[in-house]
């Protein structure tokens, strides 16, 4: 797989499968079907997840696809939630959109039955197993992931079937001031560059040598003999300390415990811990679980 996730989306299903089994009673659908089988429903039954991180899809993409389903037919199924209202669509929104682009009044589609969490999640990592993500796009999906899923690196490189040294590295460029990220977005500064300018806290030195890159199209090799020139060849400035996993899971643990945000900037040394509220009744409840330990 290009964007070298490794595991395919069956298997990391598969995961959540094992993890909050659903209830015997709600593992048979109404087809008297078991969850995981392939199921015929009716295309107005389907709906697309609120949710989704991914808002855009291309309209000549979408065409294309639309195309070869009136020829061949759709391959693969649509992975679904079943809801009260009907199904909502998990992975295969593409699938999904070109299948009612083609008219179909009915679409192959294996049923799940997962937490409103689970769904959260697996849109995110479906989305982050996009080829066509940039560099600060899968960064801020993996922080996402962390941050509103309590989930220490070590975890999120688990679901993405990434090495933990790997997710690090993304989060590592999301240290670079915004004008700079612009330009990694925007693909002017490939992932390589921008970590080596992660290393350099200065911001006009960042932007200087960003500019460069873009203008003279830098190699990460030039941009190393760069960076030594300018640091007078002396050993090149490490990047700020990331949290320690168990600092991690500490700040996800105490997430769990006070049911809010809770957000971590600095590492095992030194930084700050927020938590935050969203209004007063939230705040008295907060109170309580803090100073009156109830």
């Amino acid at each position: 797989m290009k964007s070298g996730l490794g595991r395919g989306l069956d298997s990391l299903l598969k995961a959540y499968d094992t993890e909050e089994p659903v209830k015997k009673e709600e593992v048979v659908s109404k087809a008297g079907m078991r969850q995981g089988d392939i199921e015929e429903i009716n295309i107005n039954e389907i709906y697309a997840n609120p949710n989704q991180p991914r808002k855009v899809f291309d309209k000549d993409s979408l065409n294309e696809l639309a195309e070869s389903i009136r020829t061949h037919g759709l391959i693969q199924p649509i992975i679904v939630n079943k809801m009260s209202d009907g199904y909502m669509v998990i992975a295969g929104e593409r699938r999904f959109r070109a299948c009612k682009i083609c008219g179909l009044e009915k679409i192959n589609a294996i049923v799940k039955n997962y937490t409103e969490k689970q769904v959260a999640e697996i849109a995110i990592i479906e989305n982050l197993q996009r080829e066509d993500l940039n560099p600060v796009e899968m960064a801020k999906g993996i922080k996402q992931l962390m941050e509103e899923y309590g989930l220490t690196q070590e975890k999120v490189a688990e679901r993405l079937s990434k090495s933990r040294s790997a997710v690090a590295n993304s989060l590592r460029i999301l240290s670079l001031y915004p004008e700079v990220l612009d330009l990694v977005e925007k693909g002017k500064v490939s992932f390589g560059h921008a970590k080596i300018l992660a290393s350099i806290e200065d911001y006009a030195t960042q932007m200087l040598l960003a500019k460069k890159i873009a203008k003279d199209k830098l190699t990460v090799r030039d941009l190393e003999k760069e960076v030594e020139s300018i640091l007078g060849n002396k050993k090149k400035k490490k990047a700020p300390k990331l949290p320690s996993e168990e600092l991690q899971e500490f700040i996800g643990e105490l997430q769990r415990k006070l049911g809010t945000k809770v957000s971590l900037i600095g590492n095992d040394k030194k930084g700050r811990i927020y938590i935050d509220y969203y209004s007063q009744d939230d705040l008295d409840r907060l109170y309580d679980i803090i100073l009156l330990n109830r």
